[in-house]
């Protein structure tokens, strides 16, 4: 009997110290945060329930997310206090207390959840902080270069012109959900243009690289939805997080074999007549250019590369996916500004079946502008977020360190002073005169800043050249409303039930 107690208080021990565990998060601050810093007014906001904070507020489905966050917004205006089990956040939609987060170099840390990142990103350019980051900026911003851009307009060709013969074949049906060719195109493309791997070139086989991609950025939207999920120890336990780990062999074993391959080519190349970027006529991947700038400059390691190869590989495909799925699901939707569109393409191409040059794709103005009022209405990052280190005064309210601060571009977007008519879906609002003298922190598809996006020109340069080719050879009828589309506020912003569209020969 005696046994049968103890063994009862231990199993009830282990319990009680699994579900602290799970609910304290890593750094509980166990002396409350003030919401109400000296000589400022006290941040409006729910009230929550004690320690749990406002956590059952965001207990919802995912696609009743967007709808919280509104609510509030709508209830306490651009600045509002939440708690969650001990952190407290303030949410900022005001674009003057943006750029004050933003534009300053001592706001750089990004949230807890991107440490969920980590085990297959490691610390590069998305997810480090403080000193490493500048250093890794500086290095990588010359791969970004306009020159080098032009680079990838064959490797987006290439990939479009497969994208519009696989989306032949569902010409006759009533949709196609177009999502599902947008992703393997744009995981085609970044692929090459990061590893150099053309994926219809059977030297490689890299389809169970490519499926682990896709299989692992399920799962890091399972996780960031599952807060139980976050501590290592714990998550490696369940079947999910042991999957987890075998895919992290299979992405990380490829890129390092990639690595080591591409050094040593560089490194036989490097006394012979031509050179690495010509002897066989091939154009330098990100990978050949982090290898270039390691080898002169002794600055990157194996290491290094690989966090940034994949970073560039993880932040490439999936939000440019979404730009572009969203992008012909509203010209698909707007018949009237899809035409406008083709006849901007029929001026620039004719009767010509040629593909895009880098010149074209600067000449699509108009094109751009649907882009950008795209990602105005449905930014493929819908929130982001900050940790403060020191106190940060705003226009009404001073943050403590310590806090966290969310940003939302989809809220922001929605600013009827900014943008007349916010829910419409009008390209005119990036005419150049109406741009001019709008708030440079009004607008952020690609965050602002000093940690502003570094493959932005990339990103658009990409989706004019995917949606422009398709748009030369189909039209487009988008099947579903907009009021019809429930929206996922997830890493990347994606509708429920995923873009349905009818595609005719044009």
């Amino acid at each position: 009997m005696l046994d049968i107690i103890i063994g009862s208080i231990l199993v009830a021990i282990l319990l009680a110290i699994c579900t602290f565990l799970i609910l304290v998060p890593y750094n509980f601050n166990t002396i409350i945060i003030s919401t109400e810093p000296k000589g400022t007014t006290k941040i409006p906001g729910p009230k929550g329930l004690p320690y749990f904070g406002n956590i059952l507020t965001f207990n919802v489905p995912r696609e009743k997310l967007i709808k919280t966050f509104m609510d509030m917004h709508r209830e306490y205006g651009d600045t509002f206090c939440f708690w969650v089990i001990g952190f407290m956040y303030v949410f900022i939609n005001d674009p003057d207390d943006i750029e004050v987060i933003l534009n300053n170099r001592s706001h750089i840390t990004k949230s807890l959840d991107y440490r969920l990142l980590e085990p297959w990103l490691s610390t590069g350019l998305l997810t480090s902080t403080g000193e490493k980051w500048h250093t890794r900026r500086k290095i990588l911003t010359p791969a970004f270069h306009f020159k080098i851009l032009e680079e990838y307009v064959q490797v987006f060709n290439v990939n479009s012109e497969f994208l519009v013969k696989n989306l032949e074949a569902h010409i006759k049906e009533p949709f196609t959900t177009i999502n599902e060719h947008i992703n393997k195109c744009t995981l085609d493309i970044i692929c090459e243009a990061a590893m150099g791997i053309p994926m219809h070139d059977n030297k490689y086989d890299h389809s169970e690289y490519t499926k682990a991609v896709k299989r692992l950025t399920k799962i890091l939207v399972h996780r960031q939805l599952s807060p139980w999920l976050y501590r290592q120890f714990i998550y490696n336990l369940t079947p999910i997080g042991r999957e987890d780990a075998r895919l992290l062999q299979i992405l990380h074993g490829f890129t390092n074999r990639m690595i080591k391959e591409r050094r040593e080519e560089y490194r036989a190349n490097l006394n012979s007549e031509e050179n690495f970027n010509t002897k066989k006529k091939r154009r330098l991947a990100f990978l050949d250019l982090l290898i270039e700038i390691s080898e002169k400059e002794g600055l990157l390691t194996d290491a290094d590369i690989r966090e940034e190869v994949d970073t560039f590989m993880f932040e490439g495909h999936d939000t440019t996916e979404a730009a572009i799925s969203w992008t012909l699901y509203l010209l698909g939707a707007y018949p009237d500004v899809q035409e406008k569109v083709v006849a901007e393409l029929n001026d620039i191409f004719w009767d010509s079946d040629r593909p895009a040059t880098y010149e074209d794709l600067q000449r699509m103005k108009y094109l751009e502008q649907v882009i950008k009022e795209t990602l105005r209405l449905y930014p493929s990052v819908p929130g982001f977020n900050r940790k403060l280190d020191v106190d940060v005064k705003l226009k009404n309210y001073t943050i403590p360190a310590g806090a966290f601060v969310p940003i939302s571009p989809l809220i922001l977007h929605r600013n009827a002073a900014v943008f007349p008519n916010p829910e419409e879906f009008n390209p005119d609002h990036f005419l150049p005169e109406k741009v001019q003298g709008r708030h440079p922190f009004a607008y952020i598809p690609f965050s602002a800043g000093p940690r502003n996006c570094i493959g932005q020109r990339f990103a658009i340069l990409e989706q004019k050249t995917v949606v422009s080719r398709v748009l030369r050879k189909y039209k487009l009828e988008s099947i579903d409303k907009r009021e019809n589309i429930d929206l996922m506020f997830e890493f990347i912003l994606r509708a429920k039930q995923g873009l349905r569209i009818k595609i005719s020969p044009r």
